[in-house]
């Protein structure tokens, strides 16, 4: 009888143990506990060789190593969140008008572009979207929908796929942030601060994983009070560095990590790039 008692609870301890096995809950570790790691944000997931914010630029973005994918989301004419950049549809689908404009199943007849050119993929919700992430990456909700009651109306979303711990929710207004903490303190925020008295402000809501910074008034000691409380700072290498590393690989994130160097968390339109240069330097797993 105790052998008995001693095999079913090595069998039902089982998936227990593995819950925590899955590269998801990995990179959630090193964004919480290891901030000698920086992370790595694939920009409208990778979409070099894939259309922007297609569930195969999310697959890719893992391919290649990335940490989070970063998703822009909007809803449609029949309420559904969608994943989408652009006010318009034009330059990924050819096609007139807003995401808005259309119902869920008029949009996914539109195939999206990739270098101007039609392609297999199609726009895909927010909730497959973040079902093929799961397990596997960590994911940036850059929320485009206007108002609070739309951002509330989201995170069911979120918790029905079960992505709720590994979403960095995105608001560009930092006062929402506290709202949405009293909401549902169970999804993390990511708020843009845009000075140093929003920064400070910012901290004073509660606990954050990273707040995102501007280039403009970054400074170390704005940046130690943002990891002293326990958060990273969130930088982008989009544009001049990018571009600079695309002509001249290293030299782009050689002069952005000299500028910024208490980032702990680069967004970058080149993150499998970025995970191999990382990796050299031992920043990256």
């Amino acid at each position: 009888m105790k052998r008995m008692l001693a095999a079913l609870f090595l069998v039902f301890s089982i998936p227990a143990a593995n819950a925590q096995s899955s590269r998801a809950d990995s990179l959630l570790n090193d964004l919480r506990h290891h901030p000698e790691y920086v992370l790595v944000a694939a920009h409208r997931a990778a979409h070099a060789d894939y259309p922007e914010n297609s569930v195969a630029a999310i697959r890719e973005a893992i391919r290649l190593g990335a940490d989070i994918a970063e998703l822009d989301v909007q809803r449609t004419k029949d309420g559904v969140f969608v994943l989408m950049h652009d006010r318009t549809i034009t330059r990924t689908t050819g096609q007139p008008g807003s995401v808005a404009d259309y119902t869920l199943e008029q949009l996914q007849q539109f195939p999206l572009l990739h270098n101007g050119q039609p392609t297999q993929h199609r726009i895909p919700t927010f909730r497959d979207a973040l079902l093929a992430a799961k397990g596997e990456i960590l994911v940036d909700v850059d929320f485009k929908v206007d108002g609070l009651d739309a951002a509330k109306e989201a995170y069911p979303v979120i918790h029905q796929a079960g992505m709720a711990p590994y979403v960095l929710f995105f608001l560009y207004d930092h006062p929402d942030a506290k709202v949405l903490l009293a909401h549902d303190a169970r999804i993390p925020i990511l708020p843009r601060v845009r000075d140093a008295a929003a920064t400070r402000e910012t901290l004073g809501f509660g606990k954050f994983p990273a707040l995102h910074l501007d280039e403009t008034f970054y400074s170390k000691a704005i940046a130690e009070d943002v990891r002293a409380q326990g958060a990273r700072v969130w930088m982008n290498a989009l544009g001049s560095f990018d571009k600079e590393e695309k002509v001249k690989p290293g030299a782009g994130f050689d002069r952005f990590f000299s500028s910024f160097p208490l980032t702990g968390i680069v967004q970058t339109d080149l993150p499998g790039e970025l995970v191999v240069y990382l990796r050299k330097k031992g920043k990256h797993r």
